[in-house]
């Protein structure tokens, strides 16, 4: 029988999933050395796609938890922007099917901006409900950076339609009229609170380059307000904008010059 050529294996190779395969004992005897290359990789690649899976089934403890105690509609809460110097600090709040799955999914720090994007996308379609709020730089400086954090995110949860039931919040404890569990880097532990840390970040990050086409020289379109080396630079050389929080240092320093 005519041995395939490695395109057609790799082909063959994509549509399958156990490793216990009739096709997968052949090519384990065929000598090509490019045939052994394709199934090492099919093999990393299967390995990759089960600790996923993995990490996924271990970040949905207490979304499995909350639901064993009766809770349904489960809202993911957490926030981006607290130490920029410029920008809003922004929330998210998500609420996900329990049939939600989504390999790969983390806090929104550990991904790329292109799988930031991606995943973002695929949330906002799936999710029963989904919200971000923003509180910005003036009155981030009027009732400090703690307490804005606290009502961006409440201002999330409320406009969540339909209501949860429940919340599982990244860090913080806020006083709110459902039951609420906050976990320590949830972001890393939760779906729900990776889910909303994601939908938050690209957000905030779409609006700060926006921000960016009108104050070029501060390069907001990378450094998203924080306090780079050339941020700093741009601030001493030309003042600030509107945007900056002028109770952050060394803002304060510069309030006097505004762009």
């Amino acid at each position: 029988m005519k041995k395939l050529s490695i395109a057609k294996i790799e082909e063959k190779l994509a549509a399958i999933l156990e490793e216990n395969d009739s096709f997968i004992v052949e090519l384990q005897t065929d000598e090509r050395k490019g045939v052994q290359q394709c199934l090492a990789k099919w093999k990393k690649q299967k390995e990759q796609e089960k600790l996923l899976r993995e990490k996924f089934i271990e970040m949905n403890y207490f979304e499995r938890k909350v639901r064993a105690q009766g809770f349904n509609l489960i809202a993911g809460v957490d926030e981006v922007g607290r130490g920029p110097l410029a920008g809003p600090v922004t929330a998210a709040a998500v609420i996900l099917p329990e049939d939600f799955f989504l390999a790969g999914i983390d806090d929104s720090k550990k991904l790329t901006e292109k799988k930031r994007l991606e995943f973002a996308a695929i949330i906002r379609q799936e999710a029963l409900a989904y919200n971000v709020a923003m509180i910005h730089a003036d009155e981030i400086d009027e009732i400090n950076i703690y307490e804005a954090t606290k009502k961006a995110m409440k201002a999330a949860i409320v406009s969540l339609d339909p209501k949860p039931d429940f919340l599982l919040i990244d860090a913080m404890k806020l006083d709110t009229p459902y039951p609420t569990e906050s976990i320590i880097k949830g972001d890393a532990k939760s779906i729900s609170i990776a889910a909303a840390s994601i939908v938050a970040k690209v957000e905030r990050d779409e609006y700060m380059k926006e921000l960016a086409i009108n104050y070029p020289v501060y390069g907001f379109q990378q450094n998203m307000g924080y306090g780079t080396k050339e941020h700093l630079q741009a601030i001493k050389m030309h003042g600030i904008t509107p945007y900056h929080r002028k109770s952050f240092a060394p803002v304060k320093d510069y309030t006097n010059i505004i762009m």
